[in-house]
């Protein structure tokens, strides 16, 4: 058995990055990649909550001057088209060049932040688990019946 003789030696973890994320962001590139996790740092807290980086696009054999496709809360989609320009110098300020040439607003909520996590619900009392049940008394199907017990016990949880 012949054992072959490794190659590379050490090698930066960044170099590594762009072959691995290829298959994943697509055409979008490692640009994209960065893009959206630096969002909050670029474009500020306030307006990351509202909107989000979809996808950036070029021309064919370009990676200059390309448009960025932003997911922004509805109300909130006059705000951002009167804020173009500003988005622009700071997401071209963040690459280093005229990375971006103009936004494509599609209206819709933006992603619910990482740390987004559902309210803990309160264990229900005896009478509301009574009256739950009584309620849900000429419920035949089994799985139907769980699905609303869990319904209704989430609401009077938060109520």
């Amino acid at each position: 058995m012949r054992l072959e003789k490794r190659r590379g030696g050490m090698q930066a973890i960044g170099a590594s990055v762009a072959p691995v994320s290829a298959p994943i962001l697509g055409k979008q590139g490692i640009g994209a990649a960065q893009l959206v996790g630096e969002w909050a740092a670029i474009v500020g807290e306030q307006l990351a909550r509202s909107c989000w980086p979809v996808k950036l696009s070029f021309r064919r054999g370009e990676r200059r001057e390309g448009t960025l496709q932003l997911r922004v809360a509805p109300a909130l989609a006059p705000e951002i088209q009167h804020r173009e320009p500003i988005l622009l110098e700071r997401i071209n300020g963040y690459f280093g060049y005229r990375a971006v040439a103009r936004l494509a607003i599609v209206q819709g909520p933006p992603p619910l932040p990482d740390r987004a996590v559902p309210p803990t619900l309160r264990p229900l009392a005896d009478e509301e688990r009574r009256a739950l049940d009584a309620k849900l008394g000429d419920v035949a199907d089994p799985g139907l019946r769980a699905a609303l017990e869990r319904l209704g016990a989430a609401i009077l949880a938060t109520s």
